[in-house]
């Protein structure tokens, strides 16, 4: 009995590997959310099983860098073949898998540095200094929100509250989760709902609402079970405003169905002339595409002429605004390098080329300028088809200060008076 009593101890110490009482918090899905993801301390979390070896070996290192932090960082540890709920929300794969849980708590860094007890300290303390930092930048004005939430980025925590003020009373557009820290629903979507906020940065924001704790805005929107995500669109909202999320629950539908509400709801972009190489910069160095339209001399197309074109152009822009293009335009001869660079208007005009500045490409249109033929073509190039060459050099660099047309017919140059209509003065004539 005694063996046994001692061998159900050792035993008991092995799985644990972290006594209670030190310096590492034992961490578990009952106290998990609470202390970590609510909590305004940073976090850094290993991810074990008490059987691994690596697990084993990295103990003392772990519980000097613990006791190292302490007061500064929080550290903590979760069994994972005990709690494999929690290894999988956080895609654990093998171990021990150490995260740093900073400024914003739905997406966790993993930490990849040294398994020694320095620079497991360095990574928290450079983590509490960058949400520091963050806070600095919020309080200064330097933050593109300004609004107080946790993160600069990623998913904003609202509460009863920052709920009105974060998402009410912005003009954004905001998909809001309201969940319960013990659901396993909500769980399974943190991760994805973590990536979706990444990638919809600057266009839609991504909430999460613990509707177990703020229990009035949960009975205000009528929240009956978890998870329960809300949409509410740009602009003005009312505190009803919100409407049912319909989407799927992995992070690329979440994306899908935020972008289409968010390409509703943007203008279509305007056919800008080029007229400075600042301008061009703005319209086409940060778009995935940029086209391109060279139209005709204005003596050549008059402004009824020209002015069909650019129907064509923006009606296109309406049609392929989802894309967020960039959509700009030169008369021929104006900017010719640029014609040169992309090697359009020998055959005549107009002409159009579709560019890429990031992958330093572009595309000719040899099609017709009509809407029907661009339109294939910015078809075809959307879906990654087509020709495209490599452009040379900095092509913002060609771009030469042009004055914008005042949308009027050309004129030509007066004439030169011909010799013939020169009344010579007789007077002036040699004598005989």
């Amino acid at each position: 009995m005694i063996k046994f009593l001692c061998f159900a101890l050792f035993v008991s110490n092995t799985w644990a590997l972290y006594p209670s009482g030190e310096d590492v918090v034992e961490l578990t899905p009952s106290n998990f959310d609470k202390l970590v993801i609510q909590g305004d301390e940073v976090w850094i979390v290993e991810f074990f099983a008490p059987w691994c070896g690596h697990c084993q070996h990295l103990v003392p290192e772990y519980t000097k860098a613990a006791t190292v932090l302490k007061g500064v960082v929080k550290v903590g540890a979760v069994n994972a073949d005990e709690h494999k709920e929690l290894a999988e929300r956080y895609n654990v794969r093998g171990f021990p898998t150490l995260k740093v849980f900073g400024a914003n708590k739905y997406t966790p860094a993993d930490y990849n540095g040294n398994r020694v007890a320095e620079d497991i300290v360095k990574a928290g303390v450079n983590a509490a200094k960058a949400k520091v930092k963050a806070a600095l930048d919020r309080r200064s004005g330097r933050s593109s929100s300004g609004s107080s939430d946790d993160s600069s980025e990623g998913v904003i925590q609202l509460t009863d509250s920052n709920f009105d003020k974060l998402v009410l009373q912005s003009d954004d557009m905001w998909l809001v989760e309201f969940y319960a820290p013990w659901c396993g629903h909500c769980k399974n979507l943190a991760p994805h709902w973590a990536k979706a906020a990444t990638e919809l940065k600057g266009k839609v924001k991504l909430g999460a609402l613990d509707a177990t704790v703020n229990k009035q805005k949960a009975s205000q929107y009528e929240v009956q079970g978890y998870p329960t995500i809300k949409f509410f669109d740009s602009g003005k909202k009312s505190a009803m405003s919100a409407s049912e999320y319909n989407g799927g629950r992995t992070s690329s539908e979440i994306v899908q169905w935020a972008l289409d509400k968010f390409a509703d709801s943007i203008t279509p972009p305007e056919v800008t002339q080029i007229l400075s190489d600042v301008l061009f910069r703005e319209r086409c160095e940060d778009q995935s595409l940029c086209v391109v339209a060279v139209l005709p001399h204005i003596l050549d197309c008059q402004s009824e002429c020209r002015n069909n074109y650019l129907k064509i152009l923006t009606d296109l822009g309406a049609q392929f605004k989802k894309k967020m293009w960039g959509w700009v335009w030169s008369e021929a001869g104006a900017q010719t390098e640029l014609e040169n660079a992309l090697d359009i208007g020998g055959s005549g005009y107009p002409a159009m080329a579709v560019i890429n500045a990031k992958k330093k490409k572009f595309s000719i249109l040899r099609g017709s300028f009509s809407k029907e033929g661009i339109y294939e073509f910015l078809r075809d190039l959307s879906y990654a088809k087509g020709y495209t060459a490599p452009l040379n050099g900095d092509i913002f660099r060609k771009i030469r200060n042009t004055d914008p047309w005042d949308g009027k017919d050309g004129e030509l140059p007066e004439e030169l008076v011909g010799i013939s209509d020169i009344d010579f003065d007789d007077s002036s004539k040699d004598e005989l």
